[in-house]
């Protein structure tokens, strides 16, 4: 891929690629989504009219063969990723995979093991890594700034699905690799591992489900929820660098009314670090009783998406992304890779494990 002029992305799905991916795409010099692909041909069809793209397909296959497809980005339902990525990249394609990577270590650890042996760009899509604030939160408490590190907390609330008459869909199915602790807590787990450079080591966690049926569109009927709507997390994270014995609380809702909420704190021996959902820097220092301002460049924004953080984290990730196909390499600095969603799903498996037996367990080293 070096010295592309061009680089030429395929896209599976036709939600979150259509409200951040493809305006974030569109807006990036030196790239251009050349096909799209949805299990709905219609909503395929629907985003090539408003984003110019020439190839639609039902089929995601199509995609993955075309010549002029140098990136795939998957943003689809966890349960189809480890198929769509391995094939991806078996056809020689850099990969962009959405979080969770996949359902289970079992299907992240091949798709891993096939990245390394193609040697090929593979990457997560943890786009809040981009954002400056998140950055420089990161190099402040690996540089020493805290002091040893002793608790961790992250919090996510908002109540999108709170109410009842929310119609089922895939995200309402653990099979599909629906819920909350997927899609929020990968995020999670890879802000903690990212920003405190340690892994997590024993888990503690409660899962529960509130709205227990909800409306099939298809069918009108009322269909089961299998996936979780809620977790609650404990950790304990393993030694080493500035990471001294410290624990870690997690907790997510997407049935909490009131105003939404996402945040990262890191406490240490000499003070703490905060940041919240609207990219701003938070510094306490011990004694002080209060938070101050730590100020941090913004992160631009690509024209037509909606203001937030995960729009301005993919519009920089988007261009680092294509800076470094063309320059010939197979990694972008401070991107989630397959070995990240790796290890952040074995501590997800975790995670479940300890829910289904009331125990704390440990995270699997493989």
């Amino acid at each position: 891929m070096s010295d592309r002029n061009s680089i030429g992305v395929g896209i599976i799905g036709t939600g979150f690629a259509r409200t951040t991916q493809l305006p974030a795409w569109a807006a990036c010099e030196g790239a251009r989504v050349v096909a799209v692909a949805s299990g709905r041909r219609e909503n395929a069809e629907s985003a090539a009219r408003e984003f110019d793209i020439p190839f639609v397909a039902a089929d995601w296959r199509e995609v993955v063969d075309r010549e002029d497809v140098h990136l795939l980005s998957i943003v689809t339902p966890p349960v189809t990723h480890a198929e769509m990525a391995r094939a991806a990249l078996d056809a020689g394609k850099a990969v962009l995979c959405e979080k969770p990577l996949a359902m289970n270590a079992a299907e992240t650890g091949a798709m891993l093991r096939a990245a390394r042996e193609r040697g090929a760009l593979a990457l997560v899509d943890h786009e809040l890594r981009f954002l400056p604030a998140r950055r420089l939160m990161r190099e402040l408490i690996l540089g020493g700034e805290l002091g040893a590190v002793r608790h961790a907390k992250f919090l996510f609330r908002a109540d999108s699905r709170a109410a009842a008459d929310r119609a089922w869909n895939w995200w309402s199915d653990e099979r599909a690799g629906g819920g909350a602790l997927g899609a929020i807590g990968s995020h999670a787990v890879d802000a903690l591992h990212w920003m405190l450079g340690a892994g997590v080591s024993h888990v503690s966690c409660l899962l529960a489900t509130h709205v227990a049926e909800r409306r099939d569109p298809a069918s009108g009927e009322a269909r089961a929820v299998t996936a979780d709507e809620e977790a609650g997390l404990l950790l304990n994270f393993a030694g080493g660098g500035v990471v001294e014995r410290a624990t870690g609380v997690v907790s997510i809702s997407m049935v909490e009314a009131g105003a939404p909420e996402h945040t990262v704190e890191v406490f240490g021996t000499e003070g703490a670090l905060r940041i919240d959902g609207a990219g701003r820097l938070w510094r306490a220092r011990v004694g002080e009783g209060e938070w101050r301002r730590v100020e941090a460049e913004a992160a631009p924004l690509a024209e037509g998406l909606r203001d937030n953080e995960w729009s301005r984290g993919f519009t920089v990730f988007a261009r680092e992304i294509v800076a470094s196909l063309r320059e010939g390499r197979t990694e972008v600095e401070g991107a989630a890779t397959f070995e990240d969603g790796h290890r952040t799903q074995l501590v997800l498996d975790a995670a479940r494990a300890a829910h289904a037996s009331g125990c704390r367990v440990a995270v699997s080293g493989e």
